[in-house]
């Protein structure tokens, strides 16, 4: 059935054949994409031209015309988008009969549930109207006649598009303005989880800004690609406007697989790729379009003031030399008019080094011309093509602009064929801000500022830029990207030795921080471990600083002062294993003055004790010191279930556990005997902020080990009030033996999604496999936990392997 056959249906059945029309239109498989929004627009336009036709005719109105503004006069219908209609007349209509005739439009329209933006204006008003709201004149620049009189509205559009053009000067500042306020509040589509198609950065909205910029006649932005992802991102509309039934533009996570089914796609994560692609596309045509609006603007308010210094003669712009070939000439980077890609094949990191360090943007052109013209690097590298590299990743966060501007052209993806692979990859873990190609970026962007820190910046930078480079292929990342990571460095340049310290540096960057907040640092057996692995003092201080790089750049959850206080600890005795010094074997350590004197109070009462104390560190850069978290402390006497009844209270009271060290003591009695006690030391964060009262948390201990406390209960009511995402379903809970991770001790490692309680699950699947907790270490990354338990058997020895193995999966199973 053809659109206009459509039409004609709907015409002759009125709004039940127009919706029974519209259905099948939906429906149809064959059709989709633009085909289905232009028939869409097509069909709504039959439909609304026999209701206006008819009811100018019952009313007795003319010099009117129904008008589709926004969306719908740019013919761009998705399923669930509102119907944006102008009734536009000449002001020759008596008001009650201009009445009757909206409503004979407008109420058919809200019959069929339809969503409808509407106004009745006279050409003045529209265009007094528009003159005062920005948005308003938007609407109008895609004004189309639906029906009625149709020099009405041409005039209309005529008049709107040159008082647009006339008061570009004005309005386009103020548009720029507008859209800057939504990216800060909508964020980059380019790198969210679940982003707005619409108002998001690289949205829908921003392709639209660039029409009306190109409607202006003050510039125009790059046409390579742009048609193509705005087609990408009303299509990822469609299908989710059919799939939710909703009005929706946010591509919500369950939502996600069903979206990529109806665009014929294999799974969620290829819908996102091509979703970011498209926006990636969008927001670089954006970036390169208002730098060119800004220049032009600039150059018409200076250019009569400078024609009146200079005699009426044109001026000349400057042309600043950057680097050999490379000139800055009106705010941007430039090649010279001497350079010669085709024959110099490092003229392109030389000219992106240049920007970056200058801090200006590349020229559209030259990227262009670049991308078409610069001659391949011989591989490998030659030291120059090095040299310049590591500029452009040690200027920090001019270097993000330059590098995605060679992106845009496919330039970075010749220079290192496997960046293809981690190009607009999504990472499907909220603790991740950015897309993996995007992460890489800002991990050197961050490790740019710790290059004082290190003998080689240059291996620092590299290492930041590739240390997830085996995030596009299958199996660990760590250990596909150190083969990855070897090869690229070899065609970089780099001697056999740098290239073996950038492979380890791939292989081992998540080694401090999973050790640091995992395992027991007092275990000999941790450090030496590390030692082994890192091999040398110079790769440790490597692995530190990008350690911390990575986190940074990976998103707020990551790292905290607590953290960096771990991981600096570990560095601090892994170089001293590496230095030589000899690795003590562990003893049970002494009691502080505090826990000394909780022991010796719970002894004389009987009675757990309890004492919380904020913990500082060195005072930060403002002069204050900063808190590396909340410790507290328990002492009571030894006995069954302490571990999940404190954990129990803990949750119950909103306290996140970072670390728990449980040891157990022997003091003498005033009988002369001795009694046992056990002392916990907790790192705790309030998860609302507040901590509550000691006295508060003794309580409950109190009735929890005597059993008046059902914790098991309290905690099920609150994971039923819990809110849970739709369709969303965790993976399963997964329980591991650590090999060789202590010589003192079996190590549990758990991993499974945070919830509430969840330590005091394992603590009691724990308890009743008659295992004592040596220590445990609580490690939290968003929605998973991952924790790790030091467990011995009953006379403190580390526990047989197959026993180990029965506890790991009871544990697992617990928690299943």
């Amino acid at each position: 059935m053809t659109s206009t056959e459509v039409t004609t249906e709907s015409e002759e059945s009125g709004p039940s054949g127009y919706a029974a029309a519209r259905l099948r239109l939906l429906q149809e498989k064959a059709r989709s994409g633009p085909p289905r929004r232009a028939a869409l627009a097509a069909l709504t336009d039959g439909w609304l031209n026999a209701l206006f036709t008819t009811a100018a005719e019952e009313t007795g109105v003319g010099g009117a015309a129904l008008v589709a503004v926004g969306g719908y006069g740019r013919g761009e219908l998705s399923p669930r988008s509102d119907l944006d209609l102008l009734l536009l007349h000449d002001g020759s209509a008596d008001a009650a009969a201009l009445a009757a005739l909206a409503d004979r439009v407008w109420y058919p329209v809200w019959d069929l549930g339809l969503a409808l933006d509407h106004s009745v204006r006279t050409p003045a008003e529209a265009r007094r109207t528009a003159g005062e709201d920005l948005k308003v004149q938007l609407g109008l620049l895609d004004a189309r006649p639906v029906a009625g009189d149709l020099g009405l509205a041409a005039g209309l559009r005529t008049a709107i598009l040159a008082d647009w053009r006339n008061q570009a000067p004005k309005r386009l500042p103020a548009l720029d303005e507008l859209c800057r306020e939504r990216a800060e509040r909508m964020g980059e589509l380019q790198f969210l989880l679940e982003p707005d198609l619409k108002e998001a950065r690289g949205g829908l909205r921003d392709a639209t800004a660039l029409r009306a910029i190109a409607a202006s006649w003050v510039a125009d932005a790059p046409r390579e690609g742009l048609s193509e992802a705005r087609r990408v991102l009303l299509d990822a509309r469609d299908a989710l406007h059919l799939t939710t039934g909703r009005a929706t533009d946010r591509l919500a996570l369950q939502e996600q697989d069903q979206v990529a089914a109806e665009l014929g796609l294999l799974d969620a994560d290829a819908l996102l790729r091509q979703v970011y692609e498209a926006a990636r596309t969008v927001s670089y045509a954006t970036d390169v379009t208002w730098r060119e609006v800004n220049r032009v603007l600039r150059a018409r308010s200076v250019r009569p003031r400078l024609r009146a210094m200079l005699g009426g003669g044109k001026p000349v712009p400057d042309r600043t030399p950057l680097a050999d070939g490379v000139v800055e000439a009106d705010g941007e980077v430039v090649l010279a008019r001497t350079a010669r890609p085709e024959k110099d094949p490092v003229l392109t990191l030389r000219a992106a080094a240049a920007a970056a360090e200058s801090g200006l943007p590349l020229s559209r052109h030259l990227v262009r011309h670049l991308a078409s013209s610069a001659r391949p690097l011989p591989v490998p590298w030659p030291a120059e093509a090095r040299e310049e590299l590591v500029t452009l990743l040690g200027a920090g966060e001019a270097t993000v602009g330059v590098w995605e501007a060679l992106e845009s052209e496919g330039i970075i993806t010749r220079l290192l064929p496997d960046w293809e692979r981690v190009h607009c990859r999504p990472q499907r873990n909220p603790v991740h801000t950015w897309t993996v190609d995007r992460h890489l970026v800002e991990t050197a962007v961050r490790a740019a500022t710790l290059t004082r820190r290190v003998g080689r910046p240059d291996l620092l930078l590299v290492a930041a830029l590739l240390h997830d480079i085996g995030k596009g292929w299958p199996g660990d990342h760590s250990v596909a990207g150190e083969v990855i990571a070897r090869d690229m460095a070899a065609r970089i340049g780099f001697d056999r030795h740098d290239v073996g310290v950038i492979a380890t540096l791939v292989r081992h960057h998540l080694l401090l921080i999973e050790t640091a907040t995992r395992r027991d640092l007092d275990d000999p057996a941790t450090v030496r471990s590390v030692a082994t692995a890192v091999g040398t003092t110079s790769t440790l201080e490597l692995l530190h600083a990008l350690t911390e790089a990575d986190a940074l750049a990976t998103g707020p959850a990551a790292w905290s002062t607590w953290r960096a206080s771990l991981v600096s600890d570990l560095v601090r005795r892994a170089a001293a294993v590496l230095a030589g010094e000899a690795t003590p074997e562990p003893e049970p350590a002494a009691p502080s003055a505090e826990q000394e004197r909780l022991a010796i109070e719970a002894l004389r009462t009987g009675e757990p004790v309890l004492a919380l104390h904020a913990q500082t560190e060195a005072p930060s850069e403002d002069g204050a010191p900063e808190p590396v978290g909340v410790e507290l402390l328990i002492a009571l006497p030894d006995r069954p279930g302490v571990l999940p009844a404190a954990a129990g209270v803990l949750a119950l009271h909103r306290l996140t556990v970072r670390a728990a060290d449980l040891r157990a003591v022997e003091l003498p009695t005033e009988l002369g005997d001795s009694a046992g006690l056990l002392l916990l030391s907790w790192r705790v964060a309030a998860e609302y902020g507040s901590l509550p009262q000691a006295a508060r948390l003794r309580t409950d201990l109190v009735r929890a080990l005597d059993g008046s406390l059902d914790i098991r209960a309290r905690l099920a009511e609150r994971e039923a009030a819990y809110p849970r995402r739709r369709g969303v379903k965790a993976p399963p809970p997964r329980v591991t033996v650590a090999a060789a991770g202590s010589q003192v001790a079996t190590v549990i490692e758990v991993r499974a999604q945070d919830a509430p309680g969840l330590l005091h699950r394992i603590g009691q699947a724990l308890e009743q496999s008659s295992v004592r907790v040596r220590s445990a270490h609580a490690s939290t990354l968003g929605a998973n936990a991952v924790d790790a338990f030091y467990v011995t058997d009953a006379d403190g020895n580390p526990l047989p392997d197959d026993r180990a193995a029965r506890v790991a999966g009871e544990v697992e199973k617990a928690l299943g």
